[in-house]
């Protein structure tokens, strides 16, 4: 008989739980169940946690400090969960993403991730690549610390780098309206194209493989001999390689499954209202707020 197919947790596609809600996140591991509620028409569902019940935890984040300084870790793998992270490391861009850490530090932590938890259960998100013209008249991107990164994660051990271009919503626009003489833009499909395959140039030279998120329209246009393929997040034929055991490997159909998401079936456990995310990112699509709390936001050295 094949043992019962258990859950994976997404913590989270919708706030960053490792920076700002730990603590409330253990509870209700310890609790025993998640109390969800969908946002889109408000039912609340119960997510099981017991070590039995679920098979891999995949946290989201820009932010692992207080997560690495309280060891949440160890505690979980003590516990009997195994872990997977989806660590997005873009560029410094005060403009766009105001909150987050300097990127040394930011690279610090990939470097404990991969020390720690294994570099195989580190996936490296460079997301979403953003073209704008600033007051200066300028077309600007995010790609200064492209090479700095890859380099730095290829060292680390990381294998796989997702990415994918901004997406224009009436939330962001709005948002960059109030940032005088700031748009973004949206680069033609050439450029697109252009930029996908100089970054997967950087990439190989670095043994990391890269994948589009949402983005098979890009993929469908892309050079014969591109190893560039639409991404998986949450890739559970993954975690069954890494720890074995029995999920179900059915894509997310909650996801953008037609634009090319490759996410297998997770639980997702935050919530864009209730959990607000405080690093204030000009390009995010949920909606975050003004400032950032002044706990559980670890800036100093983090220990080997």
């Amino acid at each position: 008989m094949n043992p019962s197919v258990k859950t994976v947790i997404s913590a989270s596609r919708r706030t960053d739980i490792p920076a700002f809600y730990m603590e409330w996140f253990m509870e209700q591991i310890n609790r025993g169940f998640f109390e969800v509620v969908n946002p889109y028409n408000r039912k609340v569902s119960h997510v099981p946690t017991r070590p039995d019940d679920v098979h891999t935890i995949v946290f989201w984040s820009k932010n692992f400090a207080p997560f690495i300084k309280e060891k949440y870790g160890e505690t979980l793998l003590s516990m009997g969960y195994n872990l997977f992270f989806n660590f997005t490391v873009n560029s410094n861009s005060p403009i766009l993403e105001p909150n987050v850490l300097p990127l040394p530090e930011r690279l610090d932590q990939m470097d404990l991730l991969c020390r720690r938890f294994d570099a195989a259960r580190v996936q490296w998100r460079f997301d979403p690549v953003c073209y704008f013209k600033t007051g200066n008249g300028n077309v600007e991107n995010n790609l200064d610390d492209f090479l700095q990164i890859a380099r730095r994660a290829g060292k680390a051990g990381i294998k796989r780098c997702i990415t994918s271009f901004m997406d224009d919503y009436a939330k962001i626009r709005k948002r960059a309206a109030s940032i005088p003489g700031f748009s973004f833009i949206d680069p033609p499909v050439e450029k697109k194209i252009e930029v996908l395959l100089r970054m997967e140039n950087v990439l190989y030279e670095n043994s990391i493989d890269l994948s589009v998120c949402c983005e098979k329209k890009l993929v469908d246009l892309l050079p014969p001999d591109s190893t560039i393929t639409n991404s998986s997040c949450i890739p559970n034929d993954l975690f069954v390689e890494l720890s074995g055991g029995n999920l179900s490997l059915k894509k997310d159909t909650g996801q953008r499954v037609q634009a090319g998401c490759g996410c297998r079936v997770s639980k997702d456990i935050g919530s864009y209202h209730i959990h607000k995310c405080f690093h204030n990112c000009l390009f995010c699509y949920a909606n975050p707020v003004s400032g950032k709390p002044g706990h559980n936001v670890a800036t100093k050295k983090l220990p080997d």
